[in-house]
């Protein structure tokens, strides 16, 4: 059996910023905790319940051993920070500070629909070398 990470990180392959943000994770983590997923492959999606629709909300942070737990748009950038070294302190802070949190998160929603715009889109999707399986290869 192949071995799984602990999360599954699921990005949007097309937009430069969220492939220079997961090839960054990618150098930090090198597969010990985080795999990822493409919002274009259906396929692996499908096999977690994620449809187009629920990937229009913004990037996805699964946990590997039980799934059905997940964090989506800014609350899966903190969960990702919030699992990296040192990243309990910087992330409880960030939510400490009052009205923080609720302006991280509409900055979120504008980088979000506006991410094309703003950093521009691939001309083929990015695939990590850290790649996850679908969910029925890994049972």
């Amino acid at each position: 059996m192949i071995p799984i990470a602990n999360y599954h990180v699921i990005y949007d392959g097309n937009c430069n910023l969220c492939s220079t943000l997961v090839q960054l994770l990618e150098k930090l983590d090198r597969g010990n905790l985080f795999d990822y997923i493409p919002m274009q492959d259906r396929e692996t999606l499908w096999s977690f319940d994620i449809t187009s629709e629920d990937c229009e909300l913004g990037m996805i942070l699964l946990d590997a051993k039980a799934p059905e737990k997940r964090w989506q748009g800014s609350d899966a950038a903190e969960e990702i920070g919030r699992l990296l070294p040192m990243g309990e302190i910087f992330v409880s802070a960030y939510r400490a500070l009052p009205g923080l949190k609720q302006t991280g998160d509409r900055l979120y929603e504008l980088v979000r629909d506006n991410r094309y715009e703003l950093f521009g889109k691939r001309s083929s999707t990015y695939e990590s070398a850290y790649r996850a399986c679908s969910r029925s290869n890994q049972l």
